[in-house]
């Protein structure tokens, strides 16, 4: 790269060739449904906020160096690649990028030299269309408006917030639509959207998908009828398009462009699913929807009832006990399953992980397996008081492995007495946890609804102490602060963050706390928006 604004080069293009070096070494893993949930998801949360920035970005001083290694260079630049990449061709585009690093090898290059290489190799004007993914803030939501035989899309920019201004909804994208209107085809329309708006004839009213597989890098807002429809026919879907279609259906519901009602509809339709990736996607979304809503009670408890009876069936079949034919999806899922099964309060898991909780700290070493570490020591956290909160703490300061390391960490802020969450709170900053590991405890104190408020005011008080230890790497500071106070859903909370900072030195965490307010933001709308009809929903469906 020339200079740092350019960092997506190095980054961006590193993270996608790791995913397709495993896709090629292991394709039984189906990576690319992993990349889809984990990669694609989490940049698109950070680009929907209006704080976010373009993948090159002018970058003036070190301190703003620190701040772009972030899910935008990194995954969603990855993510544009992919999609890139499936539009020339992945073999067109790798001899293209061999071209540009053979001619580049010994000096710095730009986004414009690996465009031209890639233009000459496919024969086709890759800058012009590639640009806008590029140099320009945001991406595009894709809306859909059927008529009979033919359904108009119109592109805008998707905003988490819901409320673009029109000077922000300037930029036209180049838009893969890869409508598929045959499942039983793997053949895709190639053509793109480069207008504001198109309509498109000919399409099977029985059954169409536009985004294929999610390869392009937009989020698709279809009627609710259709998607209802698309629910219905999920056996229909590739694993790729049914965790695009649970990621948009959320994330559109939460910015206001499309209804609560019609996510938790669609989700229904998910309690057979045998897929890890998708049910990642799943619980993660539910996950998000329950903590906006975790300060009502009735509403908190209905969607704790949804979640289990969503989980519940999948959760006995596939049980406690590993098989050698196991494949490693299936030991990732079981993990997955077990944990926000008992999470929800399923209590034969809950029963089940006592006892192995309770066998491994009393001598069994091998009584839980590895990868179920996590659900195990974190569901004993949240049901066994001080006792599992000791033993858990005592394994973090016993275990050699680094993972073991974190997997305490993340158990340990399920607590839920005040006591012990400001016990955890101290301990995070103590010696023994090390600097760059101090957000990941935050991370499930943010998701706790009993730790939240505590945890923020514990930051508050020792806010001193926080910025002393974390402030010599500003990435780690940067990340604390996001990953602590991203979660709350509350104009007020939003307006006492702001207050606290004013007036304080905020470099190198400046962009983190504008994302911060952006993000807690959108909750609190959506809480705001929503929650009346989230609950007359919950009840109408038995769940409260």
């Amino acid at each position: 790269m020339d200079w740092w604004n350019e960092l997506w080069l190095n980054e961006g293009f590193a993270t996608w060739v790791g995913w397709l070096a495993i896709h090629r070494f292991y394709p039984d893993h189906l990576v690319w449904s992993q990349f889809v949930a984990e990669s694609v998801q989490t940049a698109f949360r950070l680009d929907s906020l209006r704080s976010s920035h373009p993948i090159e970005v002018p970058v003036k001083d070190v301190l703003e160096v620190d701040q772009i290694f972030d899910a935008i260079s990194y995954l969603k630049g990855s993510s544009v690649i992919r999609m890139l990449s499936n539009h020339l061709g992945v073999e067109y585009f790798l001899s293209g990028v061999s071209a540009y690093l053979k001619k580049h090898q010994y000096g710095n290059a730009t986004t414009n030299d690996l465009w031209e290489a890639l233009s000459k190799a496919s024969g086709k004007d890759v800058n012009k269309f590639m640009d806008p993914w590029i140099r320009k803030i945001g991406f595009p939501v894709l809306t859909v408006a059927e008529e009979p035989g033919q359904i108009g899309v119109r592109q805008s920019r998707f905003l988490s917030t819901g409320d673009v201004k029109p000077d922000e909804d300037e930029t036209l994208w180049w838009i893969p639509l890869g409508l598929k209107t045959d499942p039983q085809s793997t053949a895709v329309d190639s053509n793109a959207l480069t207008k504001k708006e198109e309509t498109i004839r000919n399409v099977d009213e029985k059954f169409y998908k536009l985004n294929a597989d999610q390869i392009g890098f937009y989020r698709t807002n279809y009627p609710p009828e259709r998607l209802a429809k698309l629910g219905a026919s999920k056996d229909m879907l590739t694993i790729e398009d049914k965790i695009g279609l649970v990621g948009d259906a959320a994330e559109l519901a939460i910015a206001g462009y499309a209804t609560t009602a019609s996510l938790l509809t669609f989700l229904e339709n998910f309690k057979n699913e045998k897929h890890y990736a998708v049910w990642s996607q799943i619980i993660n979304s539910l996950a998000k929807v329950r903590s906006v809503f975790a300060a009502n009670d009735i509403l908190s408890a209905g969607l704790k009832t949804f979640t289990l009876k969503l989980v519940e069936s999948a959760t006995e079949e596939i049980g406690w006990d590993f098989r050698p034919d196991d494949d490693y999806l299936t030991g990732r899922l079981r993990a997955l399953l077990i944990l926000t099964a008992g999470g929800a309060g399923h209590q034969r898991t809950i029963e089940e992980a006592k006892s192995r909780f309770k066998a491994y700290t009393t001598g069994d070493g091998k009584a839980i397996h590895p990868s179920l570490r996590l659900a195990v020591f974190g569901l004993n956290v949240s049901e066994g008081g001080t006792p599992a909160y000791e033993a858990v703490k005592q394994e973090y300061t016993n275990t050699k492995s680094i993972d073991g390391k974190d997997i305490c960490l993340s158990a340990l802020g399920r607590v839920q007495t005040a006591e012990l969450i400001k016990n955890f709170l101290n301990f995070q900053f103590s010696d023994q946890v090390a600097i760059q590991d101090t957000h990941i405890g935050s991370i499930a104190l943010a998701g706790n609804v009993k730790a939240r408020d505590i945890m923020w005011e514990w930051i508050k008080e020792n806010w001193d102490k926080v910025h002393e230890k974390l402030s010599d790497n500003f990435v780690v500071l940067d990340r604390y602060v996001k990953e602590s106070l991203q979660k709350f859903a509350s104009h007020e909370t939003e307006r006492d963050i702001a207050s606290f900072f004013e007036g304080k030195s905020t470099k190198g965490y400046d962009r983190g706390l504008v994302q911060v307010s952006d993000s807690v933001r959108t909750n609190a709308n959506y809480k705001e928006r929503d929650e009346q009809l989230v609950l007359e929903w919950i009840k109408a469906h038995g769940y409260a």
